[in-house]
């Protein structure tokens, strides 16, 4: 995978914050940034996944019935 300098401003307190994490774990601050912005990625795009998933399901008609949104209801209130 090719890589790219990328330059961005980042509060003080955050930028503390990441190189005490990359102290603390014999990293560098490259590595840190990385895998912030890599597990940053991986939610968002889950995230991203499950919105297109429940739209397409919307877009078929793909609905909870009453009973199930009731029974769903029911069990999350602890109502029997």
């Amino acid at each position: 995978m090719s890589q790219e300098s990328f330059t961005f401003l980042l509060d003080s307190e955050k930028k503390e914050a990441l190189k005490a994490i990359a102290t603390v774990t014999d990293r560098d601050l490259t590595y840190v940034l990385n895998e912030a912005i890599a597990s940053y990625l991986d939610i968002y795009q889950w995230l991203l996944d499950e919105i297109n998933k429940g739209v397409a399901e919307a877009e078929a008609g793909d609905f909870a019935s009453d009973d199930e949104v009731q029974a769903v209801f029911a069990k999350l209130t602890n109502e029997n």
